[in-house]
Parts: structure tokens; sequence; C-alpha cells
């Protein structure tokens, strides 16, 4: 079976790890944790950059920065992975769906803005501004748009319009490690801007993720709360409800090691987006994500759409060749099936009913990924 997505583990691993379990520091303190940590700054461009267990613990965590409540509203994008709106409702605000663009299928910030122009007001609080919804009286706590398949929105737009009604901008850059918008990396727009490195993502510690911000206050309490808001080295005092979600040294090993190598990475994850691109234009009804021409996204899975995608999907995984649906909306999950969902054309439901996701891990050999294009171009003959 030609695998989805795997993680390419070749370099300092072994060594890494080996290191955490000669010196006995596997837990949440050690050097890796600091390494790993400095090496996304680094990479990123982010002033600050703080490892957590996973992504979805920093897009929690996020929303807690932001001082989002249960008496607030984030608005998110209806086409996600589950884990966004799950960290939203860990908080227990109100989440407000927003459809996505046809052509690069991230949010759509005109429709966003046009509904906040129509149902919020915005007034100042300690002579700052702050958006509060007509129909309900509840603040508009944070928005929360996702990188889709480490493709860019419209960010600028974005950041214009979250300045001006006062409201906190938490980046869902989980699949955008290597994206970058006119020099710019994913994540390092907002408030905060979170990574994931799951087994599936370009690089990968197994479970991990990174929380990025420019805001010292907001990293020393990032920091601070996700290992338990302890605020003595020895004593055990706390002075808050914390988290126990630092990411682990051993973990935090693998993620150096990756680090190391993730330049060859992302050139492969280029290479095999660019040949898919080539060998599959015109092919049958298939039609690839567009993004923006001033974005370098990192390729990180490589998905497209076709009206055939069920069948498509059976005829690839039946040749062992591991191949997957996109997500299902968040509205037609039973616990978000009642949420609330601005949209003219209902476009995520189109895409995630065309869309299918083919083999892109960064060690696909040429030999295999011409196999996936042989097998695509057979099955519209």
């Amino acid at each position: 079976m030609i695998p989805l997505s795997v993680p390419n583990i070749n370099g300092n691993e072994w060594q890494y790890v080996k290191d955490c379990l000669d010196t006995g520091w596997v837990s949440s303190a050690g050097a890796y944790v600091n390494k790993f940590e400095e090496a996304i700054q680094n990479y990123t461009g982010a002033k600050y950059a703080i490892a957590c267990m996973n992504g979805t613990a920093g897009l929690q965590v996020s929303l807690n920065l932001a001082r989002v409540s249960s008496n607030d509203i984030v608005i998110a994008p209806n086409l996600t992975f589950v884990a966004t709106l799950n960290s939203i409702s860990y908080s227990g605000a109100e989440i407000v769906l927003i459809d996505v663009c046809e052509d690069s299928w991230q949010i759509e910030v005109d429709l966003l803005q046009k509904w906040l122009e129509n149902n919020t007001t915005t007034r100042l609080v300690d002579d700052k501004p702050v958006t509060f919804e007509k129909l309900t009286g509840k603040k508009i706590g944070a928005i929360m748009p996702v990188y889709v398949l480490g493709g860019f929105l419209d960010v600028y737009k974005l950041v214009e319009i979250c300045s001006s009604y006062g409201i906190p901008l938490i980046e869902d850059s989980t699949e955008a490690l290597g994206s970058f918008k006119k020099g710019k990396h994913a994540g390092t727009f907002g408030l905060t801007g979170v990574l994931s490195f799951n087994g599936n993502k370009i690089i990968s510690t197994g479970g991990g993720g990174m929380i990025l911000t420019n805001d010292k206050q907001i990293a020393v309490r990032a920091k601070h709360i996700t290992t338990t808001a302890k605020t003595d080295p020895i004593n055990y005092f706390h002075d808050e409800v914390g988290y126990n979600y630092r990411l682990v040294n051993v973990l935090a090993a693998i993620g150096v090691a990756q680090m190391e190598n993730f330049e060859s990475i992302l050139k492969r994850k280029k290479e095999i987006d660019a040949l898919y691109r080539k060998e599959l234009d015109g092919i049958g009804d298939i039609i690839f994500q567009q993004n923006d021409p001033n974005s370098d996204p990192n390729c990180w899975l490589f998905t497209f759409r076709t009206k055939k995608m069920r069948a498509l999907l059976n005829h690839l995984n039946n040749n062992k060749i591991q191949s997957r649906p996109f997500w299902t909306p968040m509205n037609n999950l039973p616990m978000y099936k009642n949420l609330r969902y601005i949209n003219d054309n209902n476009i995520s439901n189109k895409i995630f009913k065309d869309c299918i996701s083919i083999p892109s891990s960064s060690n696909l050999i040429i030999s295999d990924q011409h196999k996936v294009i042989s097998e695509i171009k057979n099955f519209y003959k």
C-alpha cells in the first residue's frame, strides 16, 4: 500500500530520543523542548514559540489567552477538521460558522465582513474597540480561520477586519508549517497561531503542537498556563486553573531532528505537488485547489476535486493506493448541526462531496508517485 501521508524519519531522531532515555529527561522538562521552540521560532519568524501536547490544546489555550468565555461568540469556517470546533467548544463559547471560497477552500472573508457589518455593533471599552452581536448582545470573542491544507486565506484583509472591529485573530495554522505570504509565515499575523506535529503533518513528533505569538505577555502566560500555572520551581503553588499541556522532552527531541531536515522535506512536498499538477491537469473533471499568487504554500497534502470522488476513492484504495475523502463539514456533524451557518451557496458541502486526498508523503518515491498518476489516468479512460 502506498501510504497517504506518513512521517519522514531520516535524521537524528533515534539519536536524540536515545539521549533523552539515557539521561532520563523524558518528561516536560529538558533541553530538547527549548531547542524545538527555538527552531520553530527561528524558522517562522515568530518572536515566541511555546510547545504544547498537540494542536487542539494549542487552540484551546489560545482562546484562553484571548479571554474568550461562555458569553462570547467565536467565528470559524464550516470546512475544517473537527479539532478546530472542539477547541472552541471547550471554552463554552457559541460558534458561528462561515462558508469557504470555492477556488481556495479557505474561509470566505468577504462573507464574514458582510455579516459583521450587518449584524454587529462596535463600541469603545477601555478605549479599545469591542464588537457585539446585535441579536444576542454577545461579544465577538475571536475569529479562528484555518489554513486549509497549508494554503492561504485572504489574511491581510482579515487582519484589517479584526483590527477595526477589535476582534482577536487566532490562526489555526496547524497544517501550515512552511507556508508563507509575502515572506510572512502562517500563524504570525494574529494574536496567536497554532502549529500541529501530528503523525500525518509535514513534520511529526508523533503528537505535538506549538503556539506562535509576537506578544511577550501572551507568550509568558501561554507557557505559564500550559505548565499547570505553577508559580515557583520548587513549591507547589498555582495561581489559576492551568493545563498540563507542555510537550514532553522525548517528543521534542524528534521535532528537533525533523526541523534539521525540514528544508529537504518541504522541497520534496513542493516537487510532489508540481508533478501531480503537471500530470493530472486536464484529466477527467479534476479541479485543483487554487492558491493566492502572493503566497508560497507548503503543499502538505495533495487534494483535488472530482464529481467521481467516491468511485475514484474506491479504485485507488482497491489498487493499494491509500486515499481519503475530505473532512465532513462541521454543520453535518451531530454535535454541531444546529450551529448558525453563514453562507450563500453552501460551498463547503460541495467541496466535501468532491474532494479526494492522494499520497503526498515527503518520502514518496517517484516511481510510486507515477503509479498513483497512472491509476488515476486509467480510471478516467
